[in-house]
């Protein structure tokens, strides 16, 4: 795309979400669909149940998998090739992925830090490295990545993820004075408690426990973390960039 040509409709752009076979990343992929866009599901395994599922959705045609390991650099660029092979273009990237290691510091070990940096933090660097190239070349990007409340306001037990979590954030922000002159957005969604399979799995007392501090009484849902991404990479959200949009009922406010 020169630099005269319009911005392309957000119903004909290409997105890469990943984390995307479940939970809130799953739930992005489905908003984008549902917007009209290409969008390709990044898993770490090629799982046709996946694909069957992505299938049977409104606009499932549009839909894809791409195997992508957030551990791999060589995965990583696999990917990225792969969309611009079959699609000629990556107009969105939403950095989803992620994973925990909870523990408190005194016996959390360098390895359970370091896991998590890597993939919650380093991903995202080698994600929005691979995808820059082909973005300043058409001269429009959509960068959004999925933070935490907890990059903000740390959580015992989380000095790993809360740590990798603010990174991102910081990252993103600097990204985004880097590349705002070529007509690309980079910023930041930072949830707080979602139901999810992780949240599902915490003990009455500690639910219970989180809901009494958060004004809106109750856990967000995927789909309310999905409207967020899908306003951002929206044409019309082109004069925002490096921000960081809280979603999480009024638990945190910056």
């Amino acid at each position: 795309m020169s630099e005269k040509e319009p911005v392309p409709p957000l119903s004909g752009q290409v997105a890469l979400v990943t984390g995307a076979n479940r939970g809130i990343g799953w739930s992005i992929g489905v908003a984008l669909l549902e917007a009209g866009l290409r969008v390709y599901f990044g898993c770490r395994k090629d799982a046709d149940p996946l694909r069957q599922k992505i299938r049977s959705l409104p606009g499932g045609d549009r839909g894809e998998t791409v195997v992508l390991d957030m551990n791999d650099p060589a995965s990583i660029e696999g990917a990225i090739d792969s969309v611009l092979h079959r699609s000629g273009r990556v107009d969105i990237l939403v950095n989803n992925a992620g994973i925990v290691r909870d523990r408190l510091l005194v016996r959390m070990d360098e390895k359970e830090f370091r896991e998590v940096i890597d993939v919650n933090l380093v991903g995202p660097f080698r994600m929005v490295k691979a995808v820059l190239r082909p973005m300043m070349k058409q001269r429009y990007g959509r960068i959004v990545s999925i933070s935490s409340v907890v990059g903000a306001t740390g959580n015992a037990g989380q000095a790993n993820y809360a740590a990798s979590k603010g990174g991102l954030e910081a990252f993103s922000k600097s990204v985004a004075l880097e590349v705002a002159s070529r007509g690309i957005t980079v910023n930041v969604v930072a949830p707080g408690f979602i139901e999810t399979d992780m949240t599902s799995g915490l003990p009455e007392n500690v639910t219970n426990g989180v809901l009494e501090r958060i004004p809106a009484g109750r856990f967000g849902r995927g789909e309310e973390i999905a409207h967020a991404v899908r306003f951002l990479v929206d044409p019309a959200a082109g004069y925002i960039t490096g921000a960081v949009i809280p979603v999480n009922g009024g638990l945190h406010m910056p």
